[in-house]
């Protein structure tokens, strides 16, 4: 898929950085809901990875339309890009296309 680079490190712990499309205004919601099952899905049961932003300074190069991206990095190496994958297809809204699953009662 265009804009997305993967990658392991030498601990055989994967990463993988994207862009989110921030003008779209789904984007928070998307930002917000891959933070919380990334990041945070339960204290008693969290996930062994990390989803942050990163970009090169904004003096330097311009605003995060162009220059701000994703990071998911693993932190434990049996835990693969496909275990990640099925813990989102659980938690995120379905079909993942469908712009009304992402929207809050009171947005519709």
């Amino acid at each position: 898929m265009p804009g997305i680079a993967t990658g392991m490190y030498d601990d055989k712990n994967w990463w993988c950085k994207f862009k989110i499309d921030i003008t779209n205004k789904l984007a928070w919601n998307v930002v917000q809901e891959f933070g919380h099952v990334i990041n945070l899905v339960s204290i008693e049961e969290r996930l062994p990875t990390v989803f942050y932003p990163v970009s090169p300074p904004s003096y330097l190069n311009g605003g995060p339309e162009e220059f701000l991206s994703w990071i998911i990095e693993s932190k434990e190496k049996d835990f693969t890009p496909h275990d990640l994958s099925e813990w989102l297809k659980a938690r995120l809204p379905d079909p993942v296309e469908n712009i009304d699953e992402w929207l809050e009662d009171d947005d519709e």
